[in-house]
């Protein structure tokens, strides 16, 4: 077990340069003083690990040494040839790029593991693509990427979700895929992190402005972080309901965002009571209106009269 956990601070100092004890402790699960009894045992067998005292101190290893691991674990090669999704990297261009690294990665395996590696394709394939939806356009994707890399300023014209415009300067930070959609992380002028969804990016143009990151960011950290945020500030509507059997199956393959939250026994009449969650009033009175004589609200009992009154206007409509 420690072991292993030498191995991994190894890794972790070489993909980082320099970490805090504080850090590897949160990223190995363990104490931090059992991190200063690793670092013992790894100088302990001439591995040149420096510690290095302040505020932005933290250890690392002499420059320029690197470490050959060898004996991967079945698991790990597993973990390492797991199809990307091949969209994902077909936008950023790297498509190519990546079965290259995989086919020089299999090279470099001992011949014993080559099949196994090469069976993870045909077994585990990920596809982030949606069934019907159309995919979406990003004006300056290229613009984007560029910046990203050379930590360049971009000056964006920026649609927000109320469908006005404005321009901004941002610093690029990262991109983030939620599903098939991309999210451009930059920091405003005043330094404070935002999301942008790319394809609301009308236009982009590199300012050729170098910018510094923030130090210490972290764009998988901040991406939860903020997803955790964003589900918090969500708005909740809640509505209880009776479900014919008929259309229980239903309830979350209708193409619009409801959240079962409970489902209770069938009652007498064989209708099962269900509590539902949108985000707003009229997603549900849409919604269930949508499952005609399936769905019957229980509470709260004003939105019956609501709905009962968009399918009079429906029928008075379409005669």
């Amino acid at each position: 077990m420690r072991g292993d956990r030498l191995v991994s601070i190894l890794l972790l100092l070489q993909s980082h340069g320099q970490m805090t004890a504080k850090a590897l402790s949160e990223r190995l699960e363990v104490s931090e003083r059992t991190i200063y009894r690793d670092m013992d045992a790894l100088s302990g067998t001439e591995i040149p690990v420096v510690a290095e005292r302040g505020k932005n101190g933290g250890w690392s290893l002499l420059e320029d040494y690197q470490t050959d691991l060898t004996g991967l674990k079945e698991s790990e090669i597993r973990a390492l040839f797991v199809s990307p999704s091949s969209q994902l990297l077909d936008d950023l261009g790297l498509t190519r790029t990546s079965e290259e690294a995989r086919n020089k990665l299999i090279a470099s395996l001992p011949s014993i593991y080559r099949e196994n590696a090469k069976d993870v394709w045909n077994r585990i394939h990920i596809d982030t693509s949606s069934w019907r939806k159309q995919k979406e356009k990003i004006a300056s994707f290229e613009v984007i990427k560029e910046a990203i890399w050379k930590e360049q300023k971009l000056g964006i014209t920026y649609q927000r979700a109320d469908g006005k415009t404005d321009d901004r300067i941002v610093e690029p930070l990262g991109l983030v895929a939620k599903g098939d959609l991309w999210y451009l992380v930059a920091s405003k002028e005043n330094g404070d992190i935002r999301n942008y969804r790319a394809s609301r990016i009308l236009s982009a143009d590199s300012l050729a402005e170098a910018f510094v990151r923030p130090q210490g960011f972290d764009l998988a950290q901040y991406w939860t972080s903020s997803t955790l945020s964003f589900i918090k500030r969500l708005p909740s509507y809640e509505v209880k309901v009776e479900v014919s059997p008929l259309a229980l199956s239903r309830l979350t393959f209708t193409g619009r965002f409801a959240r079962v939250l409970e489902m209770g026994d069938r009652n007498k009449e064989n209708w099962i009571p269900v509590t539902l969650s949108f985000d707003t009033e009229d997603e549900a009175k849409g919604y269930i209106l949508g499952f005609a004589d399936q769905v019957r609200v229980i509470e709260p009992k004003n939105l019956r009269q609501k709905i009962l009154e968009m399918a009079e206007a429906a029928v008075a409509f379409h005669r």
